[in-house]
Formats: C-alpha cells, structure tokens, sequence
C-alpha cells in the first residue's frame, strides 16, 4: 500500500513530552491504531507517551476516533491526553 501524507498534532502533555505541537508524516499505516504504532516504534518519548496501554485520545479531522478510524490522505490526526471536568 503506497504511503499517505497526514498531519499530526500534538496537545496537553503530549505537546510538552514531546517538545512540538505538529508534525507532517508519510505513513503507511491504514488507521489510528497503526499510525500511533508507528509513532511508538520511533523510540524515546513518542514510545514513552504513546505507549499501548496509556490513555491517550485521537480525533480525525476534529472528531473523536477510534483505532480502527481509517486514515485518508492529507488527513488531520490530533492526539491528546483524557480530560476532565469539573
């Protein structure tokens, strides 16, 4: 499957972690799931922050997605932490 170009953004702590707010990508990852698996494989605090088993939420395109969601080219991908009200 040929590569597609999305762009990622970064919030909250995540943002601070990892010391930037976006970044362009070529992947091929087909959904969220891939794609944050292909950010952890990038080693250091993506690994740390994106690990499989922390809470971390994704939006495509501005709305809530799951790790399933399928990626499209030139897509939006926001990862954040859970936040809380009160």
């Amino acid at each position: 499957m040929p590569n597609i170009h999305v762009q990622l953004r970064f919030f909250a702590s995540l943002r601070e972690g990892l010391g930037i707010s976006e970044l362009a990508l070529d992947t091929s990852a087909t959904n969220v799931g891939e794609l944050r698996q292909a950010l952890v494989a990038r080693g250091g605090a993506y690994a740390e922050l994106l690990a499989p088993g922390r809470a971390v939420r994704a939006a495509v395109n501005q709305v809530m997605a799951d790790e399933n969601h399928p990626l499209a080219e030139g897509c939006e991908v926001a990862f954040f932490p859970p936040v809380t009200g009160g």
